[in-house]
């Protein structure tokens, strides 16, 4: 049954609905603003569609999408609060023009997805899972899983948000050098990374890392013809979006050398049964080359409180700016 948190008189009620399992912050912050929250994480698209209608939030993770058919169906929808970063899940445009704000909390979950990053480099780089496994079947191979170090290494950052910036950070007591494109800002250059352009990225990267979001122009962006153009092998992570690298061209990569290791925590399908039907999963499955985390770079009961109390503060800026 849904959770009711009701101290305001009903005549002056606003109501929201939380469809997601998301930290009880939000919820409480939310009643201190004058809202009642209805929260019931196994509300379906159909039974969100029947009662929509009467509410002036909805907050959501990545339940499903927010499309222009629920917008219609909420005359009285003022805001949409998704917990976590990426909004590819809501049609952001439809809902400008009915005047309804989207905010998200990417500040909430940036230390978890450049911690879960460093970790999947150091892993790859030095064999962790390859030789665990080994040694766990009595083999005892030190020149089998000799490593890399980082220090003197050039890692090259494609996208520099919260997400790409908490990489950097993250990476500064390795004594690498830090590089970042982004198409979408100019002058960001800091103690962290050094701004610099994708014929760069590709000339002087031993490592390359993707924290950017999925749009028209990034899906499917990381193809045979984008990884032919880097000069020198490289260990790539993608901790954004799965859709924005063909996994087929990843492996692909690493079958001629191009890439040393792929660390991914997100893929173009993601989920089972759906994932081993794809064309290339058994490739990836057997690839020693690559290590796999299901989606959870910025997943952690760290963020999963920060990231509702972000979203209560970005909520209570929008009830002042009303």
């Amino acid at each position: 049954m849904p959770e009711i948190l009701n101290k305001v008189p009903a005549s002056i009620q606003k109501k929201i609905l939380i469809v997601d399992d998301l930290h009880p912050a939000f919820a409480q912050a939310a009643e201190k603003l004058g809202y009642t929250c209805t929260i019931d994480a196994s509300f379906t698209r159909e039974k969100t569609l029947s009662v929509i209608a009467d509410y002036e939030g909805l907050a959501i993770r990545t339940k499903f999408q927010v499309d222009q058919e629920i917008i219609d169906a909420a005359p009285k929808l003022r805001f949409i609060a998704r917990a976590g970063a990426g909004m590819d899940n809501i049609d952001e445009i439809y809902a400008d023009k009915r005047s309804i704000a989207c905010i998200n909390a990417p500040e909430g979950n940036s230390d978890a997805v450049g911690e879960h990053a460093v970790g999947l480099l150091l892993s790859l780089m030095n064999n962790f899972r390859k030789a665990d496994i080994e040694i766990r079947n009595g083999i005892w191979d030190r020149e089998g899983n000799r490593g890399y170090e980082l220090k003197g290494k050039t890692v090259g950052i494609i996208g520099y948000g919260h997400m790409g910036k908490s990489f950097a950070q993250k990476l500064s007591g390795f004594g690498v050098e830090v590089i970042a494109y982004d198409k979408y800002k100019t002058g960001f250059s800091d103690k962290f990374a050094r701004e610099v352009s994708m014929e760069e990225i590709v000339r002087l990267s031993n490592v390359i890392s993707f924290h950017i979001p999925l749009t028209p122009e990034t899906k499917g962006m990381v193809d045979d013809e984008y990884l032919f153009h880097f000069r020198k092998p490289i260990f790539l992570l993608n901790t954004s979006r799965g859709e924005i690298a063909k996994v087929q061209a990843i492996l692909n990569g690493i079958k001629s050398g191009k890439i040393l290791g792929a660390g991914l925590d997100v893929l173009e399908t993601e989920k089972f049964p759906s994932l081993a039907e794809q064309s290339w999963f058994e490739e990836l499955k057997s690839s020693g080359r690559v290590l796999l985390t299901p989606h959870i770079a910025g997943w952690t009961f760290d963020s999963y409180r920060k990231i509702s109390e972000v979203l209560a503060e970005k909520l209570k800026n929008l009830e002042f700016k009303v």
